[in-house]
C-alpha cells in the first residue's frame, strides 16, 4: 500500500501523469479492438495457438487483477503482451498480424506514442507562444 501511495504522489507531483486507469484502458483496447477470431482464421493458427491467445486475452479480467501485476510499472504491459503474442504466433505470423493491425509498426511503440501524445496534448494549454511582428522590414502601410 505504501508503494501505491508513493507512486500516486510521485506521478501526481510531476504533473505528467498518465493515470493508472489510462494504461489499463489501453490494455483493454489492445484486447477488444482486434477481432481475434478473424486474426486466428486469417493467420491459420492452430487450436492450441488460438487457446493461448484467448487465455492471454483473459489473463486480466478486471482492473484489480491487471493492477496487481503492473502497479509499479504500468508501461510494462505493452511489452509483456506483444512479446507473448509473438511467442504464440511465431515470428512470421506475428509480423503479418503487426502489418495488418498496426500498419507494420511495433504495437508497443504505437501505445507509447498514444501515451506521449496524450501528455503533449495535456500540456499544450500551459505553453504561451508570443509571436513578434517584424517592424521596419521595408514595407510601408
Amino acid at each position: 500500500m505504501k508503494k501505491l501511495l508513493l507512486t500516486i504522489m510521485l506521478v501526481g507531483g510531476f504533473g505528467l501523469s498518465y493515470a493508472q486507469s489510462d494504461y489499463y484502458n489501453d490494455y483493454r483496447r489492445s484486447v477488444t479492438d482486434v477481432n481475434w477470431q478473424t486474426v486466428i482464421a486469417d493467420l491459420l493458427l492452430s487450436k492450441t495457438q488460438a487457446n493461448e491467445i484467448y487465455s492471454l486475452n483473459d489473463r486480466y479480467h478486471d482492473y484489480n487483477s491487471w493492477n496487481r501485476v503492473y502497479v509499479s510499472n504500468p508501461d510494462r504491459w505493452r511489452n509483456d503482451r506483444y512479446v507473448e503474442l509473438e511467442r504464440i504466433m511465431g515470428r512470421d505470423k506475428y509480423l503479418k498480424f503487426k502489418n495488418k493491425y498496426y500498419k507494420g509498426q511495433n504495437p508497443v511503440a504505437v501505445y507509447n506514442r498514444n501515451k506521449n501524445n496524450d501528455k503533449k496534448y495535456k500540456h499544450n494549454n500551459k505553453k504561451v507562444y508570443v509571436v513578434k511582428e517584424k517592424h521596419g522590414n521595408g514595407h510601408h502601410h
